[in-house]
C-alpha cells in the first residue's frame, strides 16, 4: 500500500478554481520557477503521465489503474517530490492541475501533442493532434512537447501521420522547444495495433522519425529499451530518453535492464510513467528512488535505492 489520503474531498479546490477562476492556471504557470537546464552529462528523469487521454488506463492487470484522478495526483506528487525528478510529460488536464498544485516549480515540462489516437480505435494509427499545441506550451513556459508516431507500412493513415508530425516538430522549432518524438513500426494484427520492438524496427523508426520536419536542431528521441541497445543508439546523433512502457519481469530485471542502456552514448534520461507510478512491489517513492539512483544527476548521491540491481 502507498498511504496515500483517501479523503475524497482532497482537491474539491482545483474543481473550485477551474469554476470561479480559471486564469488560475495561466498565473500558476507564470509565476512557476524554471528547470536550471539540461546539460550533457546530467541525465534527466521525467515521469510521464499522458496516457489517460487516449483512453490507456490500464496498467498490468488492471483494466482502470489510471482511471481515478485523485489517485493519480496523489501519485504524481509523491514521484514529483523527489528531487532526482527533472520533470513531467503530461496531457493539458494534468499539466493544469499540477500547476495549480505547485507541483511543478523548477520542473522540465513536457506537454503531449497528439491524443487522437485512442488506445484499441480502429483508426489508431492516424493519432491526431487533440492536445497542446506548440503555441500554447510556448505560452505556459514549457520545455518542449512530445508526440507519438506509429508507422504502419500497412495503413494508408501513416501519410497523414508522418506529415502531421513533420509540422509538428516545425512549429516546436520555430519556438526553440524540443519535440521529444516517440516512433514505433506498428502492425495490425487481428483488429489491434501491435508495436514492433524488435531490434531492426525500432532502428527504421528511428531513421524516419530523424528525417522529419525542416529542422531536427530540436529534435529528440523517445525510445523503448530492446535487445541490442547499441545498435538503436547509433542509428541517431539526437539527445535520447528511455519510455518505460508497461514491461514484463520483475522489478530488478527491469532496472538492471534501463541502467545499461543509460550507460550508452547519447541517452540523455528516463521518461516513464506507469511502472513507476503503479509499481509491482513497494511504493511510490521507492520505486522511484530506485530508478533514481541509475542516472547521472546533480542529486543522485542524495537519494537512496531500495533495489540492489540499481546501485
Amino acid at each position: 500500500m502507498n498511504g496515500f489520503d483517501d479523503n475524497p474531498h482532497r482537491y474539491q479546490h482545483l474543481s473550485r478554481l477551474r469554476l470561479e477562476d480559471p486564469g488560475a492556471v495561466a498565473r500558476a504557470a507564470a509565476a512557476r520557477r524554471p528547470h536550471p537546464g539540461i546539460k550533457l552529462g546530467e541525465q534527466n528523469f521525467i515521469v510521464a503521465a499522458d496516457h489517460p487521454a487516449r483512453g490507456a488506463l490500464a496498467v498490468g492487470e488492471n483494466p482502470t489503474a489510471m482511471a481515478d484522478r485523485r489517485d493519480l495526483l496523489d501519485r504524481l506528487r509523491e514521484a514529483l517530490a523527489n528531487p532526482a525528478v527533472d520533470g513531467v510529460l503530461a496531457s493539458p488536464d494534468i499539466m493544469d492541475d499540477l500547476l495549480l498544485l505547485g507541483a511543478l516549480d523548477g520542473k522540465l515540462l513536457f506537454g503531449s501533442m497528439n491524443r487522437g489516437g485512442l488506445a484499441g480505435y480502429v483508426n489508431e494509427v492516424d493519432d491526431r493532434f487533440t492536445g497542446h499545441t506548440a503555441e500554447a506550451l510556448s505560452e505556459l513556459g514549457a520545455t518542449g512537447g512530445k508526440l507519438l508516431l506509429r508507422i504502419c507500412l500497412g495503413d494508408p493513415a501513416t501519410a497523414g501521420a508522418l506529415e502531421s508530425a513533420a509540422k509538428a516538430i516545425d512549429s516546436l522549432a520555430e519556438r526553440r522547444l524540443i519535440a521529444m518524438v516517440e516512433p514505433f513500426i506498428s502492425v495490425w494484427n487481428k483488429g489491434s495495433i501491435r508495436n514492433d520492438l524488435s531490434t531492426d524496427a525500432v532502428v527504421k523508426s528511428v531513421a524516419v522519425a530523424s528525417g522529419l520536419g525542416s529542422t531536427s536542431a530540436y529534435t529528440w528521441m523517445k525510445l523503448p529499451v530492446v535487445e541490442d541497445m547499441e545498435r538503436v543508439m547509433a542509428a541517431t546523433t539526437m539527445p535520447t530518453v528511455l519510455l518505460g512502457g508497461d514491461p514484463a519481469g520483475s522489478p530488478e530485471e527491469i532496472y538492471a535492464t534501463w541502467g545499461a542502456a543509460l550507460r550508452l552514448p547519447g541517452v540523455q534520461g528516463l521518461t516513464v510513467g506507469r511502472t513507476l507510478l503503479y509499481p509491482r512491489e513497494g511504493t511510490v517513492r521507492e520505486a522511484v528512488a530506485a530508478a533514481a539512483s541509475l542516472l547521472k544527476t546533480r542529486t543522485r548521491q542524495e537519494i537512496p535505492s531500495r533495489c540492489p540491481t540499481a546501485e
